[in-house]
């Protein structure tokens, strides 16, 4: 067997258990197991020591953390999301053996996995584990750009003397400390920009780390799909393939004037990602634009009160993931969706920022009962945008101390909530009515 290097050549391989990098020539078969630990986790490629682009991606996120708080979902096809006539968030890989997928109807999920066990999205919690990840992401490198609550681009160029070890060995370390310390796991794509990057993060899922290096950008792209460009979805890639575009070398036949005069600006996006050319920078502070909950019914619900009711509960999901990320909105947003699928949208801004559920209930309240007046509704939504940072929040009106008031009771009960559970405490109007004893 290989033994560790330690000559000046450039290490081709790494272990992403021991961590041991390892040299191995081109012409030589590729190891099946580790020179140092025996363990088959094994990276090789040629520019393995040089990428430092990377994008992290939790595997089936909500359901592994789900997975994680209960042992015995360990084995069981889980469904995050779903009722009567809602969509799948997400599911475990169990699930996606039986064809389950993310945003599939809850009744096709179910008809194709009969088994599966369906749980509501606890977004406060998952809001909170993805923090913890970006924390330990944002020890390694400033440059941290988050896509979403459970992905994100990172840059470690130029940060090996820091950390005494290349990218692909902090990463590698990384994706050991998230599984261990927190409990899930993650797949890493590395790549020399953004866009390969990304599609890496998706080879090998889960617990995968994929590699797509400079030299073999275009003949790796050749003979994909032109849908794993970013930013082409169905509509495009059906204007596409009437144009005999199918395949990333398909629009190697047209230059940029050509592409551009057929597809406008997305023409030029074409252009540069079907080579693998991708100038985007990353930039660690993408401001979140919106903080929102929302609600698709079992039945289509028109008392008033019911929707009241559950605006509540939403309003304080909403208020904690303000609290849990540091933001403060100055514009609270209604959602409506009735029967036939037509939306309404209604919106109103304070003088100041806000992140309190009392404040966002009473203003998201009187906007939904001016629509309310009988119609039935499918789904109920409600959330903060115009967003700032928490710290110009809710500021003391002294001319309201009843607000005041307010803000302190509501800032108590997240002390006991934080110390007890999110089910410790709550308001009386967001508690369930209590049955009538049957005569």
């Amino acid at each position: 067997m290989d033994k560790p290097n330690h000559s000046q050549q450039t290490p081709t391989g790494l272990c992403r258990d021991c961590l041991t990098p390892f040299f191995r020539p081109a012409h030589k078969p590729p190891l099946r197991r580790c020179p140092t630990c025996s363990k088959p986790r094994l990276l090789t490629h040629a520019e393995l020591f040089d990428l430092s682009i990377a994008h992290l991606d939790c595997d089936a996120f909500y359901a592994s953390v789900e997975k994680r708080d209960n042992p015995d979902l360990h084995d069981k096809p889980l469904i995050i999301g779903g009722g009567k006539r809602g969509v799948v968030s997400t599911c475990c890989y169990i699930a996606r053996t039986y064809g389950v997928r993310s945003a599939m109807p809850a009744f096709k999920a179910k008809a194709l996995c009969p088994d599966a066990i369906f749980m509501a999205p606890n977004m406060s919690k998952y809001a909170s584990v993805g923090k913890e990840i970006r924390d330990r992401m944002k020890a390694l490198t400033p440059l941290v750009e988050p896509l979403s609550i459970d992905e994100a681009f990172m840059d470690l160029t130029g940060t090996q003397r820091l950390h005494h070890a290349p990218p692909v060995i902090v990463l590698a370390k990384l994706t050991k400390e998230i599984e261990r310390d927190i409990g899930i796991s993650v797949s890493i794509g590395l790549s020399h920009n953004k866009f390969l990057a990304k599609i890496a993060s998706d080879f090998d899922k889960p617990r995968g780390f994929s590699v797509i290096g400079q030299a073999e950008t275009e003949s790796f792209l050749e003979d994909k799909p032109v849908g794993i460009i970013w930013g082409v979805g169905k509509a495009l890639q059906k204007k596409l393939a009437s144009d005999g575009i199918t395949k990333i070398k398909h629009l190697w036949r047209l230059d940029e004037k050509a592409l551009a005069s057929r597809y406008g600006q997305m023409g030029l996006r074409l252009y540069q990602l079907s080579r693998g050319k991708d100038t985007r920078t990353i930039k660690p502070h993408r401001p979140t634009k919106s903080i929102s909950n929302e609600i698709t019914f079992p039945e289509d619900v028109r008392d008033v009160e019911i929707l009241s009711k559950r605006l509540w509960r939403m309003c304080e999901k909403v208020s904690h993931r303000a609290k849990t990320t540091e933001h403060a909105g100055k514009t609270v947003v209604l959602k409506l969706k009735t029967p036939d699928f037509k939306s309404r949208t209604r919106s109103q801004s304070l003088p100041d920022p806000t992140q309190l559920a009392d404040v966002i209930f009473k203003i998201a309240d009187p906007l939904l009962r001016k629509e309310a007046n009988g119609t039935p509704f499918r789904l109920l939504g409600v959330g903060i945008s115009n967003l700032s940072a928490a710290n110009y929040a809710d500021p003391p009106d002294m001319l309201n101390p009843e607000a005041e008031k307010n803000a302190d009771a509501e800032r108590a009960m997240d002390q006991l909530r934080a110390k007890f559970g999110d089910t410790a405490i709550g308001k009386g109007r967001g508690l369930k009515p209590k049955s009538k004893p049957s005569s």
